[in-house]
């Protein structure tokens, strides 16, 4: 197996399930419902802005392995459209998913020099360490996640 294969099979599993963790996004955010996606916890994050958040690097390196420049922002990073609906959840978990797919198909079919070469500048480093990092900022998310999850979970069963 190529390393940008084992790469996209690694970012799959975090997406889609087969990690060593036995957690991946798809699962912890079944059967979540808009209202508890968008509900709030303590100071942190919704569950919807922590997708909404970590899609959009996908969605923006994504571009990069399509030959696009690279059009990201921090500060956009968080900028949920509003979620007021079941079928608003259901798009933006579709587009999570279709962006995730691709990214990985794309990653499968990366050369292996190209791993090596600068991310769109030389300050962001390689692409390794840029795909790598969309990897890692995932399952940091991901944790976030289920705990909110479960915090929620406990609280519409008291």
């Amino acid at each position: 197996m190529k390393i940008s294969e084992q790469i996209a099979k690694h970012f799959r599993e975090v997406y889609f399930g087969g990690n060593w963790t036995e957690v991946n996004l798809k699962e912890s955010l079944a059967g979540l419902t808009w209202q508890q996606a968008t509900t709030p916890i303590h100071n942190c994050n919704t569950i919807a802005a922590l997708v909404y958040h970590t899609s959009y690097y996908v969605s923006r390196v994504l571009k990069v392995l399509e030959g696009e420049p690279l059009d990201a922002s921090d500060t956009d990073s968080f900028n949920l459209p509003p979620i007021s609906s079941q079928e608003d959840w259901e798009k933006l978990m579709d587009k999570t998913w279709a962006d995730a797919e691709s990214f990985a198909s794309l990653l499968e079919q990366l050369p292996e020099h190209k791993l090596w070469e600068d991310f769109a500048n030389n300050k962001y480093g390689n692409y390794y360490r840029n795909i790598h990092g969309i990897i890692e900022h995932t399952h940091y998310h991901l944790g976030q996640i289920v705990l909110i999850k479960k915090i929620l979970l406990q609280v519409n069963n008291s």
